[in-house]
């Protein structure tokens, strides 16, 4: 009967001890994970986010240096297909059908956003926590948009003219190699170049 005494205190301090345990566990969790929710982040993606204000500005400069397109280009995508298909399609979860109605309403981003954090993630090295930032999603909807949006993107130049054509005559050449060298002065006889980021 005496060994019975202490049963019922042990089995508290077993319990406390499993209870600390997995509080412990679940601090450790959270400081591994590193992303920002919707508290953290502006109230509403359609308003006054960075993008926006870049978009706003209409700045080439500014559209190639973060997308790697001019604005003419950009909206030209966008024409090209991007808009429609973003609209129509929908976007592919595994807790709805896909053969859905597409409600691009309930979206929290439209087609020019969504353009524009697919050609940020591809133009830059910057980590998906900068994309949420930048265009106040949390992380979920940041990956679910920019695989989305690649797919979409990569329909459009099969959907369109665009098409890679060799310069028409020896002046073109001439012409287009001269802007290379003015730039990169060590690429003398290239007609084009392209900048290429790895991704670790």
């Amino acid at each position: 009967m005496q060994n019975g005494r202490w049963v019922q205190p042990a089995a508290a301090i077993i319990w406390v001890g499993a209870e600390e345990a997995r509080k412990l566990r679940a601090e450790r969790r959270k400081q591994s994970r590193l992303y920002l929710c919707r508290p953290q982040l502006l109230p509403n993606p359609r308003y006054n986010t960075p993008w926006q204000v870049l978009h706003a500005s209409g700045s080439d400069r500014a559209f190639i240096t973060t997308m790697g397109f001019n604005c003419q280009t950009f909206h030209g995508i966008i024409k090209a297909g991007f808009g429609s298909a973003w609209y129509s399609t929908p976007i592919p979860r595994n807790d709805v059908r896909t053969m859905g109605q597409p409600h691009p309403g309930a979206r929290s981003l439209d087609a020019e956003v969504a353009l524009g954090l697919v050609l940020h993630y591809l133009n830059s090295t910057m980590r998906e926590i900068s994309l949420q930032q930048i265009f106040a999603l949390i992380p979920t909807t940041v990956s679910r948009y920019i695989t989305f949006g690649l797919s979409i993107l990569l329909m459009v130049p099969q959907n369109s003219n665009a098409a890679i054509r060799w310069p028409g005559s020896i002046d073109k050449f001439q012409s287009y190699n001269d802007l290379i060298v003015e730039r990169h002065p060590r690429l003398t006889g290239a007609f084009a170049s392209v900048d290429v980021i790895y991704r670790v």
